[in-house]
């Protein structure tokens, strides 16, 4: 495992065919979204725009690795009834739509047969893993690269195995 850990904008740039995101965390804590999250708490409004100061350095990022061809997916496992973090990042998920983003979500209970990592990750190309580690009150804890084929394997057979069960983010309703 690599000590040096590359930026999102060094990782996706970086990738020539796929970059997959798989999440299973029913709340986080990020210190970037704790205002947002917030006044979504209080007001129930969640910035959709895709090219406010909040949402623009990721939206060009993605809107230029799918340009380049690159095949830009997230999955979501999540426990239902929904957590209020789930909620909120569910109204805000049409900014990554907006951006060329694929996102759909899988209801826990039907992720139980499949074998997941351990931690949140990014997989670009099928090869290099950046894991995304939490805290147990969900704040970030830093992420860690690996290149292991074997945990790439497990990494992409568990990504496609959520993905082809999982509900298209415009399907998926939460109550």
């Amino acid at each position: 495992m690599s000590q040096s850990v590359p930026s999102f904008t060094e990782l996706l740039d970086g990738a020539r065919e796929s970059a997959v995101h798989l999440e299973m965390r029913d709340a986080y804590g990020v210190a970037s979204e704790a205002d947002a999250f917030a006044r979504w708490k209080e007001t129930g409004a969640v910035d959709d725009d895709p090219e406010s100061p909040y949402w623009a350095p990721w939206t060009q990022l993605i809107r230029r690795t799918v340009a380049r061809g690159v095949a830009v997916r997230r999955a979501r496992i999540v426990s239902e009834p929904v957590s209020d973090y789930i909620r909120y990042e569910h109204a805000g998920t049409v900014v990554n739509v907006a951006a060329g983003e694929q996102v759909r979500w899988l209801p826990r209970r039907q992720a139980s047969d499949i074998a997941l990592p351990g931690n949140d990750f990014w997989l670009i190309d099928r090869r290099l893993i950046r894991w995304n580690h939490f805290t147990g009150d969900g704040a970030s804890a830093g992420g860690e690269i690996s290149h292991a084929p074997a945990a790439a394997r497990l990494c992409a057979d568990a990504f496609e195995a959520v993905w082809a069960r999982a509900i298209p983010h415009d399907e998926y309703k939460i109550s």
